[in-house]
């Protein structure tokens, strides 16, 4: 692993892998969280769709054609806390990648001509997310549990925020966030080293501009808890997601946290599957998923079942939460190791395919400005204790809030 900053800030990560493709992650500190006070909700995923309309050098037809022709695969997301774009060639190609991108992302024309076309297609795509249910679901907890935090409106924006997003608010979020100091660049290539850093100085090192506009880094708000309710007529079934706040936990009793979710919620041998639907029958779909990123910081409990069962799964549920936080029964010494294993096996097969690698690498050093953080949450998990477990499960399984949507 190696790592390289330019002169003008940007930061480049690159991890040596053997084969003849190389991947690569372009991202910024510049999500939906950067749009709190300042722009309205929506406009980071548009201008994330509205850099590749045009440059001073190429049309957007030219833009994707020449996507197709270099990439096996590219794609692009918004999350809350950054925006990356992303993609896989042959390393043959990736002088051809950066440089396309480099002219995407530093020299975009932002034209008149198609910008109400693209923000019907960001309309359309809201319908999708609606689709959802698990997301729709978690859109209507976040909405109900929370007053001030962005999290509370989603990603892309409601219907009426869309409409609100103008080319101007695009083109002023753009030059806010989208500086070098604001980006990181990760590869996966078997390249050597020194070509990549020059490569990049070749294409990205005369971009210099620089923004005034801080990253937003919100008041702590805490979940409010509860239970909230939700019908869609045309939804069979039913979802329940619970959200448990892990805000200001340490390095420590967040790996504690990483051996209790694993036992608890993931896979067929966890607690809440066994619990719910091997001897209960109460769900077709149980797990627990922890969201550690900046602005959001949750433990959540997702769950699908029948509209008839909605009562009786929480109340499981409930009685796991009461066994679990009054004794030390479920967490003992000798699984911590067959925890530790399987917590550090997950994770490098997350980490195996190599745009995957990239992504994490690019958030992680964006969102902590340290991208060992990502290797380092798994380290030394054997160490963690009996009772660092218990205490953090008094910590955070407190207070939840609970969306049910059937």
């Amino acid at each position: 692993m190696e790592y390289h900053t330019l002169k003008n800030g940007i930061k480049l990560i690159y991890e040596h892998r053997q084969g003849e493709i190389t991947s690569l992650c372009i991202g910024f500190n510049a999500g939906a969280l950067e749009e709190q006070n300042r722009f309205n909700f929506g406009t980071a995923h548009a201008l994330e769709h509205l850099v590749s309309k045009g440059t001073c050098c190429r049309t957007e037809n030219e833009i994707n054609a020449e996507f197709d022709d270099i990439f096996g695969f590219e794609n692009a997301m918004t999350n809350y806390p950054y925006t990356i774009y992303y993609g896989t060639c042959l390393s043959r190609d990736m002088q051809r990648a950066l440089e396309l991108y480099s002219d995407i992302l530093m020299n975009p024309s932002f034209p008149q001509y198609g910008f109400k076309e693209e923000m019907d297609i960001i309309m359309e795509e809201l319908k999708e997310w609606h689709g959802d249910m698990y997301q729709y679901c978690e859109d209507m907890l976040f909405k109900n549990c929370f007053r001030n935090r962005r999290i509370k409106e989603i990603i892309i924006g409601s219907e009426k925020d869309i409409k609100l997003v103008t080319l101007e608010d695009i083109k002023n979020f753009y030059k806010c966030f989208y500086t070098p100091d604001n980006c990181v660049i990760s590869f996966s290539s078997s390249l050597d080293f020194e070509l990549v850093c020059k490569l990049v100085e070749q294409y990205f090192g005369s971009w210099n501009t620089e923004s005034n506009c801080s990253i937003s880094y919100e008041t702590y708000e805490k979940n409010i808890s509860g239970i909230y309710k939700g019908n869609l007529e045309s939804f069979e079934g039913a979802k329940i997601q619970y959200v448990f706040d892990i805000g200001g936990l340490s390095n420590e009793e967040f790996k504690a946290l990483l051996l209790f979710n694993d036992a608890f919620g993931q896979g067929t041998s966890s607690l809440l599957f066994q619990e719910i639907r091997t001897k209960n029958a109460a769900a077709y779909e149980i797990g627990s998923y922890i969201k550690n990123e900046r602005g959001i910081k949750l433990l959540s409990i997702n769950m699908g079942t029948s509209a008839g069962k909605v009562d009786k799964s929480i109340c499981i549920i409930n009685t796991i939460i009461d066994n679990i936080t009054s004794k030390m029964d479920y967490f003992k010494e000798k699984d911590i190791e067959k925890l530790a294993r399987r917590v550090r096996l997950k994770r490098e097969l997350k980490l195996e395919r190599s745009i995957q690698l990239c992504k994490e690498l690019t958030t992680y050093e964006l969102m902590y400005g340290d991208y060992r953080k990502l290797y380092e949450e798994t380290e030394n998990l054997q160490g963690i204790s009996q009772q660092d477990i218990y205490d953090v499960i008094k910590k955070v399984i407190k207070e939840p809030s609970i969306q049910i949507l059937n």
